[in-house]
């Protein structure tokens, strides 16, 4: 089983599509595959409970068949960040808790199982606990989205830098134009593939579909044998 940790440079930055495009990707190549949102806030309440757009795309594009509670153990109704979310809906989050959920995923043995993170690489849970710490503990290779708009240059080197203190190993990063007005695009994806020591897996221009997405992005670098 392979699995991968899809991290961003920030919130908002195209983490929920690439991860829908590479499970798109699994899918048509008839590999089971399930993504994982563990913590999402600014969810909607429906008769089922609260659900989380992001999530239910994950959901979605998984080849194996799951509650959703179990691809998203974690939904709070407030769009900001997780634990202060968490704490007004009077629950706390842990690393522990989300091990707990990750475990049972792998029990199903999908080829792969992708676990989408909630803003970017340091995110706080409360109680002096990271996501970052759930990564690491499980030795997860990373998949970095670099959201292409200015200021992204800082923000991936500080990312990839604290990645790989902790560790991990950056299996590939998308550039992902998230500012379409955004001038000397190709030159910042230049200096970025000098910033950031790991496979380029490519830069998305603005499209609607994971499909579309596909001739833009490699992704056999992130399955190679390490």
């Amino acid at each position: 089983m392979k699995q991968l940790f899809i991290t961003g440079t920030d919130t908002g930055v195209g983490k929920t599509f690439i991860a829908r495009t590479l499970l798109d990707y699994i899918k048509c190549r008839d590999t089971s595959s399930i993504g994982f949102k563990p913590i999402a806030s600014g969810c909607e309440e429906t008769p089922e409970g609260l659900r989380n757009e992001d999530a239910l795309a994950l959901h979605a594009e998984s080849t194996i068949q799951l509650d959703y509670n179990e691809v998203n153990p974690y939904a709070f109704k407030e769009a900001i960040a997780p634990h202060l979310a968490a704490q007004l809906a009077g629950q706390s989050l842990s690393v522990a808790a989300i091990t707990d959920a990750y475990l049972s995923l792998k029990l199903k043995e999908p080829d792969l199982l992708l676990v989408e993170g909630a803003g970017g690489w340091r995110l706080p849970l409360g109680n002096g606990e990271f996501m970052s710490d759930f990564v690491q503990q499980q030795a997860m290779p990373v998949l970095l989205v670099v959201g292409m708009r200015l200021g992204c240059l800082n923000h991936a080197r500080l990312t990839a830098e604290a990645i790989e203190r902790d560790g991990l190993h950056i299996a590939g990063w998308v550039a992902n134009q998230i500012d379409h007005d955004m001038p000397y695009k190709e030159e910042n994806v230049a200096t970025l593939k000098e910033l950031i020591d790991a496979p380029y897996l490519g830069h998305l221009p603005l499209v609607s579909k994971p499909s579309e997405a596909w001739p833009y992005l490699d992704f056999t670098p992130l399955f190679r044998v390490e």
